[in-house]
């Protein structure tokens, strides 16, 4: 996945003759950091619905009740499968469309970090890339789908991620290979798509397979169309930037038109790309990337490629092993603030009436958290105490100078702690008091500690 490259200023108000036909409008979920508990995610959905969702983009890693020889892939927090039969039965009250997500090429961490699968590595010092050549990399990835699928009954599309394949033709075998002069890095890559492509639909000929397209961009015309992996997924574009440049999309979509596809969607982001450890999401970012991708929709060539959607991404971390993002609810108001824009082509004080109904908040900000009015949406008590937090707490360590700053820190992080429980697993809440707030608390500490001894000797004189 790609972070932005620094906010700009904007205009929120751009208008739209009308909006465009984008398909369905997908949230992405990414449950590799900070995996919300059932409760909480049964709370959202309807929220997502109301403010104009059409489905959840569900990234599982180790989330997924994996069995068996795969058990080992399995968070201790894992969601078992009533669990996910129960999202399955209010996505359907919901009328939403899931789409679940499981890497099969590139950031493969969470399966090759284990001693079990690490001697299927691409490169044995790196765990984001599964070598190709090896007949169980394909067992192993036929099992993970088949798993999936046995609980996703009913889907129409899988995702088989495939993106950033670091390392790729960087093995042994990949190197020795091509030296003969026998593959290439493009071609190992297409190859074990269409390998698992190629199964998914052997196995259940109504579901799709979509891909990441980032390793589609710097293969030839020529080489791709040969390929024929046309006939076997379909590509989401991402760019979650907020300068996206329009024209450029145009001509990458034109290039994957003139290989055959005709089927295509689009990936934005509402939270989760401007930054790997970053806690508070700017709405007017996000906002400008998706106008951005209403422009593209708006002058699509319809009559020669079909966009099928949107996938509203929302990272939680840049891969297995990268800090946390922001937290789901903190990235909620920028959620609604770009589905609503999506919904009707234009994000104006109509829209920004109806996300402050929809979200319980007097105010909203633009540009960036407000301080002052969270809302009462499913988790703003997160955002509330998030965004105070990380506004306020460096601050006052920086300028610390009478030791009750302390004891009002730790009020408001107990507050904060109370506030994730109901949403996240242990482990979440630690990790994140443990990157965000322990490394500052423990200045103010220290500091406090240091006053209390020169207190002291003080008192003894």
């Amino acid at each position: 996945m790609a972070d932005g490259q620094g906010d700009k200023p904007m205009e929120a108000d751009v208008k739209m003759h009308k909006p465009p036909q984008l398909g369905l409008k997908l949230v992405h979920l990414d449950l590799k950091g900070a995996p919300p508990k059932i409760s909480y995610l049964r709370e959202i959905f309807p929220l997502f619905a109301d403010l104009g969702a059409d489905g959840i983009l569900l990234e599982y890693e180790d989330m997924f009740p994996y069995e068996g020889k795969l058990q080992v892939l399995k968070s201790p927090n894992a969601y078992s499968p009533s669990d996910i039969k129960d999202l399955m039965v209010l996505a359907k009250t919901l009328k939403f469309e899931i789409i679940p997500l499981v890497q099969t090429f590139g950031h493969m961490e969470f399966v090759l970090k284990h001693e079990a699968f690490a001697h299927l590595r691409e490169v044995k010092a790196f765990p984001n890339t599964l070598n190709p050549h090896k007949e169980e990399s394909m067992e192993l990835v036929k099992s993970m789908i088949d798993q999936i699928m046995a609980i996703h009954n009913n889907i129409k599309w899988i995702h088989i991620g495939s993106d950033e394949v670091y390392y790729l033709g960087e093995g042994e075998e990949s190197k020795q290979l091509i030296e003969q002069g026998q593959t290439n890095k493009n071609s190992l890559f297409t190859s074990h798509v269409k390998a698992v492509a190629s199964y998914i639909i052997a196995t259940h000929s109504n579901v799709k397979p979509i891909i990441w397209d980032d390793m589609l961009r710097n293969i030839s015309a020529d080489k791709l169309k040969e390929s024929m992996l046309d006939q076997l997924v379909e590509p989401m574009i991402w760019v979650y930037n907020a300068d996206l440049d329009v024209n450029k999309m145009l001509l990458q979509i034109q290039k994957y038109q003139g290989m055959g596809f005709s089927q295509i969607w689009f990936a934005s982001a509402f939270k989760g790309a401007t930054g790997a450890a970053q806690c508070l999401t700017s709405i007017s970012y996000h906002l400008a990337n998706h106008l951005q991708w209403l422009n593209v929709a708006e002058t699509l060539p319809r009559n020669s490629i079909h966009l099928q959607g949107i996938a509203l991404t929302g990272w939680q971390r840049y891969d297995h092993f990268s800090v946390l993002c922001e937290l789901l609810p903190v990235g909620i108001p920028s959620l609604a603030v770009c589905l609503q824009t999506l919904r009707h082509g234009v994000f104006s004080l109509k829209e920004e009436e109806y996300v402050k109904r929809s979200l319980g908040c007097k105010s909203l900000r633009i540009d960036f958290p407000s301080i002052e009015d969270a809302g009462s949406f499913p988790g703003s008590e997160v955002l509330d105490h998030v965004t105070h937090i990380i506004t306020y707490l460096q601050q006052s360590v920086d300028k610390l100078h009478e030791n009750i700053v302390y004891a009002l820190w730790e009020a408001a992080i107990s507050k904060l702690r109370t506030a994730m429980e109901r949403i996240y697993y242990p482990d979440t809440v630690e990790e994140w008091i443990e990157e965000h707030v322990n490394p500052a608390l423990t200045r103010l500490q220290c500091l406090v500690h240091d006053m209390d001894e020169a207190l002291a000797s003080i008192d003894i004189k």
